[in-house]
């Protein structure tokens, strides 16, 4: 899965990256996209392997994307941001950096510090970019109808649906929310709309307001997650040892980056299914509501094609049994068909026919 940062200029994104990445952001770097792909920690991963023995441990990732921000108050920075917006248009999660922090050296350019505004500007340049693609595909299918093709009905169908997009997004409804048949979804994917999408919002407070939760919650946000961005791009440059002192320093138990992250995998709609053997442990992710054979097909599209069925048992079953023999002899690993809906932290084997 990825992610994009995006937010209004000096909201923090890049220190949240660079405590993403544990590297140091070059503050005179091109500002154009920065990718990286960062491992989910998952402390079940550790556990296995002490009963499995394995030679590596494999981790699940997220690529984020850090969307350089765009002043939205002038037109040369709206066309900027529209020249960088198929970046976010590629991603499974968007994720909002808010600012909340005072800094009298870098000042915000909207001249405050008001959290609920920077989302409602941005959350408005998501409406127009969506708003502005339907419209360039309704008068498309408007000018294509005044002829006969072979696609005509197929044409008439799809601008029935953008019709009733172009009313939501009007009525400043994210597409999201508008009831889409499966049929209508699979169309309306080829479109990568941003309202589309799951928001994530990170609350950027000042060094001195680390550690504490803000509540506050933000319309068509899936969650939120409150973050010193300043503070944990200083931490993660740091080694363990020290990293945890630093902590103890500040009265905090430990980093917001890894919740961030697991946060993240979480509101993209994502779960965790775990394998395990003589070679590696591994976390897998996999959209929520997915099969045994969408989980197979994710380990391999050979195993998929070659699927039995899968056996599978709770993490924390395992856990409390020890290992897999003493799981197999309470009955306590299933037996599931193709069709089963994995949940998070299952434990798969999957048998095949290869």
């Amino acid at each position: 899965m990825n992610a994009a940062l995006i937010g209004l200029p000096y909201s923090g994104k890049s220190s949240l990256f660079a405590a993403l990445t544990r590297r140091a952001v070059d503050p005179f770097a091109p500002p154009e996209p920065r990718h990286a792909v960062i491992h989910v920690p998952d402390e079940r991963l550790e556990k296995l392997a002490e009963i499995f023995r394995p030679k590596k441990i494999v981790e699940s990732t997220i690529e984020f994307v850090d969307i350089p921000g765009c002043s939205l108050d002038d037109p040369k920075g709206q066309q900027e941001w529209r020249r960088l917006l198929p970046n976010a248009r590629q991603a499974d999660l968007l994720v909002v950096v808010l600012r909340m922090f005072e800094n009298a050296s870098v000042p915000p350019p909207s001249g405050r510090i008001d959290p609920r505004a920077d989302f409602q500007a941005m959350w408005d340049e998501l409406i127009f970019a969506d708003l502005d693609a339907v419209t360039t595909r309704v008068d498309r299918l408007l000018a294509s109808l005044k002829k006969p093709t072979r696609t005509h009905e197929q044409e008439k169908r799809e601008l029935a649906l953008l019709e009733r997009c172009r009313e939501a997004l009007e009525s400043n409804q994210p597409l999201s929310a508008a009831g889409h048949s499966e049929e209508e979804r699979k169309l309306l994917a080829s479109f990568a709309f941003l309202t589309e999408k799951p928001i994530l919002c990170v609350l950027n407070v000042s060094d001195d307001e680390a550690g504490q939760v803000f509540d506050m919650t933000f319309e068509h946000v899936h969650s939120v997650v409150t973050v010193s961005c300043s503070i944990e791009a200083e931490l993660a440059q740091l080694e363990p040892a020290d990293r945890t002192a630093f902590l103890a320093d500040l009265g905090l138990k430990e980093l917001v980056r890894d919740r961030f992250i697991r946060a993240c995998h979480d509101a993209a709609g994502y779960l965790t299914f775990l394998t395990g053997g003589g070679e590696d442990v591994h976390a897998w992710s996999l959209r929520k509501g997915g099969s045994a054979l969408d989980a197979a097909a994710r380990i391999h599209t050979e195993i998929a094609q070659g699927f039995i069925r899968a056996e599978t048992i709770s993490f924390d079953e395992l856990m409390e049994y020890g290992d897999l023999k003493s799981a197999r002899a309470a009955g306590r690993v299933r037996k599931e068909g193709k069709t089963y809906v994995v949940q998070e932290g299952d434990y798969i084997i999957i048998l095949t026919s290869g």
